[in-house]
This record gives C-alpha cells, sequence and structure tokens, in this order.
C-alpha cells in the first residue's frame, strides 16, 4: 500500500473520529447572540432573590440532563406523543426549577431568535448561579443542541442519594468521569435541599447509620419527625452559600446523604484524600468544581445538524 493511500486512511479515521467529539467553545454564541451572558443573568439575578435554592435546582436539571443520552436537554421535554418524559421517572421526581428556564428561553427568543439551544441554557445558567451564590467563574463551553427524543428508562444512569460509593463512581465511569470529578461534583451538595426520604435509612432509631455524628442525627430525626417529605439543608453550615463547608462537614460526619458521607467514611477509598484536600483549600475545590462542570458538560453533546434548537424548551418544534 502506498504512503498516499496510508495517509488518506489516517485522514479519513481523524474525520470520522473528530466528528464524534464535541465540538462546543466558549465563544459561540459570540456573533449570533453577542449579549447571551447578559440576558440570562438579567433572568437569573431577580429570580435567585425570590428563590434561595435556584442555583441548586438549576444544577441539578443540568447533572440529570447530562447523565441520560448525554447534555441535550431532553430532561425538560414534557410529555406528548412519542415523549415518555424524563420528569416522570423516579430520580426526577422533586427535580424543580423548569419555570426560570422557560423565562429565560423566553428571554433569548425575543433577542436571538432560534439560535440559543435550551441545552446550553442549563450549562450557562448553572455557572451564573454559582457564581451569584458565591463560586467562582468557570469558561462555559457552548454549541450544544437539543434532542427530539426523551428517555425516562435511561433515567437509572442517575446516582441516586442510598446508592454505594463503588455503585455511585461507576455510574460516574459510565459517562467518562473519574474520582476528582465525583468528588468535585458532589460539592454542589453545599447549597440546596433535600428530603427526609432521600436519606430516613440513616436515621433509623433502632440502627442509625454509625457515620452520622450523634448531635447531628438527634437534629435529623426531630426534622423528620412529621413527613418525610420536609426539607434539610444540605449544607448544614452555609446552606446557601457556595463555599467548601460541604467537605468540612464531611470530616465532621455531618454529612447528610449517605452518598455524601461515604466520600469521606468510606475506609481506604480513593475519594478521602480529595475531601481532604478540598475541606482545606477552597480555591482548590473551586478550580476542580470548574473543571470537572466543563468535562460534565461535555458528555454527548448534539452538535452541528444534530438534534434542533428548540424554541419551547418543554417540546420538540
Amino acid at each position: 500500500m502506498s504512503l498516499f493511500h496510508i495517509s488518506t486512511i489516517f485522514l479519513a479515521l481523524a474525520t470520522i473520529f473528530g466528528a464524534s467529539r464535541a465540538q462546543l467553545s466558549s465563544t459561540f454564541y459570540d456573533t449570533t447572540c453577542p449579549n447571551l451572558t447578559s440576558i440570562v443573568s438579567g433572568v437569573l439575578e431577580p429570580a435567585r432573590n425570590s428563590d434561595v435554592r435556584l442555583g441548586a435546582k438549576i444544577i441539578r436539571l443540568h447533572f440529570h440532563d447530562c447523565f441520560v443520552n448525554g447534555c441535550d436537554a431532553s430532561l425538560l421535554l414534557d410529555d406528548a406523543t412519542g415523549i415518555d418524559s424524563e420528569k416522570n421517572a423516579i430520580p426526577n421526581n422533586s427535580t424543580d426549577g423548569f419555570a426560570v428556564i422557560d423565562d429565560v428561553k423566553t428571554a433569548l427568543e425575543n433577542v436571538c431568535p432560534g439560535v440559543v439551544s435550551c441545552a446550553d441554557i442549563l450549562a450557562l445558567a448553572s455557572e451564573i448561579l454559582v457564581v451569584l451564590d458565591g463560586g467562582q467563574s468557570w469558561e462555559v463551553q457552548l454549541g450544544r443542541r437539543d434532542s427530539t427524543t426523551a428517555n425516562r428508562a435511561g433515567t437509572s444512569a442517575i446516582p441516586g442519594p442510598t446508592e454505594s460509593l463503588s455503585n455511585i463512581t461507576q455510574k460516574f465511569t459510565d459517562q467518562g468521569l473519574d474520582t476528582t470529578d465525583l468528588v468535585a461534583l458532589s460539592g454542589a451538595h453545599t447549597f440546596g435541599r433535600a428530603r427526609c426520604v432521600s436519606f430516613n435509612q440513616r436515621i433509623n432509631a433502632s440502627n442509625p447509620d454509625p457515620t452520622l455524628d450523634a448531635t447531628y442525627l438527634q437534629t435529623l430525626q426531630q426534622n423528620c419527625q412529621s413527613s418525610d417529605q420536609n426539607l434539610n439543608n444540605l449544607d448544614v453550615t452555609t446552606p446557601d452559600a457556595f463555599d467548601n463547608n460541604y467537605y468540612v462537614n464531611l470530616q465532621n460526619n455531618r454529612g447528610l446523604l449517605q452518598t455524601d458521607q461515604e466520600l469521606f467514611s468510606t475506609s481506604g477509598a480513593a475519594t478521602v484524600a480529595i475531601v481532604n484536600q478540598y475541606a482545606s483549600s477552597q480555591s482548590a475545590f473551586f478550580n476542580a468544581f470548574g473543571a470537572s462542570m466543563i468535562k460534565m458538560g461535555n458528555i454527548s453533546p448534539l452538535t452541528g445538524t444534530n438534534g434542533q434548537i428548540r424554541t419551547n424548551c418543554r417540546r420538540v418544534n
């Protein structure tokens, strides 16, 4: 085989594999919607002022979306002909923030009609809200397109609050994310709330989780006595601020969810040293969180001519 034929084959392979990788860019909308960030911020800032939990809600939407068929806004689709909404699946039963995403989309359609995808709105809104709550900015990669289908069955890929560390680690590995990403992204639990039903097994009076601080256990038992739907702060120290206290809480056996505390309390786990690092250095956590959000946001996005730009995030055009 000639050198020409060999080089042609390599060029073809490079084209194939290059096309399969995400072509995202922080400057994707610079010419087509130059005021993108200010428009999105203009909707999010007042919404955040009226709902202190908004940042946690939107990051959760982005996370749950990316873990099912990639970051394609499939989670935002409502039931319709041929669409069995992912919102109906158990992992998404308590997801919220959809109305704010609708408001952002409406604002963008008024200025840049048919340009900005719902998937990119989730990614950008997550970063803006983290910064509003005291976190550090990162360079959001853009250029995703929206799916035309949902995958309710695929929501089994979303990590659950009562799963073992090995199960959670595997679910992250399946998405191309590593142990550092697992610990860094779990730090999103530095704000937001969780219902008692998501950790009831840890506070059982006859057999409480031994990795729970005794005083914290009593507090949780009291708060969950009246209803398993009662809300509890994921970060008991600074519940509404984006900071590294989540990791300090884990060191003190005050992680709310089983999957939180296991990061620190699983003997010999690679996650323990990373928890200690982030607990001692907020800047190390902030840097890692931004890098892992970019990496998560790059899970199997639709680009080029794949998918579409929905004009209404809740339904296919």
